[in-house]
């Protein structure tokens, strides 16, 4: 692995290709103006050319030096400023255009919106997390933007005061569990984390000394940029509008969870006994160096790190070798293509998770309890 000097990581040429999310903007609209087979642009782009990128590209383990300053990532943190009107553009513009400009066909209309929200889940959503990281109050607040434009902003809270306190731990709704498939998985976490976020807050605010109706609880800005978002719909589309909107929103999330299915199948901290858990360790997050998925993905398949320093922004995150965490067959677009096939997923990555616990827990005999989720919560969780 290779330590990239500060001059060499602020080159813009070294940014760039971070900023490959941009041609997702002409695809999106040659599918909307033109339709027919061009509808299918968007979902081709991210799952078919980037899967072809990995494979003739290969891996990356270079690491920017993590005391980098601030100043020399300006190129990086300007693609995950843009994006949010980037992507309400396209997700309204669609809305209007195919409403009230040149109607397509009704199978059209599902392929493209559906496209749309692959985009808004595997690129808006992935540069939502970043920005929601950060110390930055604009910036968290595109974070909630972006969020919203998809109807999913209890994520902010669920991710910041539940997933990252709890990973790998039967608190944990995303931490998917040994031999779950991911369509149970998607609708467990869909039943459960709403509720589990406002039980976060509520905590929280109820620490502060502060009741759940109290003005700073997040889930009144939730609640009204979501109803934004929903009357923006209905004014650029009417009904139709209204409905494509929650189509390309449910896309959106079913791409997100697809990917949080990936990031931690199967792994599990330690349970001490009374509730405790050994600490959050880069074993605990499945890693992947695939080069061309890294860019489009921001560096979110360097997960590890990001679980050691949440608030490290995306360029500085570091790879960690094999023997340090564990490191996934292929990049994310080709495990979700496996994730939505049980049988291929469990044939492709089960065998990784035996190794993983032979490596690191080879005391640990029983793992009953680990693969059902039925430890107890850790002590002190909400």
């Amino acid at each position: 692995m290779r330590i990239l000097p500060p001059s060499e990581v602020r080159n813009l040429r070294h940014a760039l290709p971070f900023w490959l999310s941009l041609l997702t903007v002409p695809l999106a609209w040659a599918g909307i103006v033109k339709g027919g087979w061009a509808v299918f642009l968007l979902p081709l782009f991210t799952w078919g050319l980037f899967d072809i990128l990995d494979y003739l590209l290969g891996l990356n383990s270079d690491s920017a030096d993590p005391q980098t300053a601030e100043k020399d990532l300006f190129w990086y943190r300007l693609i995950t400023l843009i994006w949010a009107p980037i992507q309400l553009s396209i997700q309204f513009g669609a809305i209007w255009y195919v409403t009230r400009v040149s109607p397509l066909a009704a199978w059209e209309l599902i392929a493209l919106f559906f496209g749309i929200g692959v985009i808004a889940g595997a690129v808006g959503i992935v540069y939502a997390h970043e920005l929601l990281h950060q110390r930055n109050r604009g910036e968290r607040w595109l974070g909630d933007i972006l969020l919203a434009s998809v109807l999913y902003s209890h994520f902010r809270s669920e991710h910041l005061l539940v997933h990252h306190r709890h990973v790998g731990t039967s608190r944990d709704a995303v931490s998917a569990r040994y031999n779950e498939g991911f369509h149970r998985f998607f609708l467990r976490v869909l039943s459960s984390c709403p509720g589990s976020a406002w039980r976060a807050e509520r905590a929280m605010l109820a620490r502060a000394g502060r009741p759940v109706w109290h003005p700073t609880n997040p889930f009144w800005r939730y609640g009204a940029l979501q109803a934004l978002m929903i009357c923006a719909a209905f004014a650029f589309g009417g009904w139709l509008g209204v409905a494509l909107f929650l189509w390309q929103a449910l896309v959106a999330i079913w791409q997100l969870e697809l990917v949080d299915y990936i990031e931690h199948y199967g792994l599990t901290r330690r349970h001490l006994g009374e509730g405790r858990y050994e600490h959050v360790l880069p074993r605990h997050s499945w890693n992947a160096s695939h080069r061309a998925s890294n860019w489009l993905l921001i560096n979110l398949q360097r997960h590890s790190d990001h679980h050691y320093k949440p608030d490290r922004r995306f360029p500085l995150l570091q790879a960690h070798e094999a023997d340090v965490a564990p490191q996934l067959p292929h990049g994310y677009p080709t495990m979700g293509v496996l994730a939505l096939i049980p049988p291929l997923w469990r044939r492709a990555m089960n065998p990784h998770v035996r190794a993983w616990r032979r490596r690191f827990y080879p005391d640990i005999t029983d793992w009953s309890g680990y693969n059902r989720g039925t430890l107890p919560h850790p002590r002190g969780s909400d």
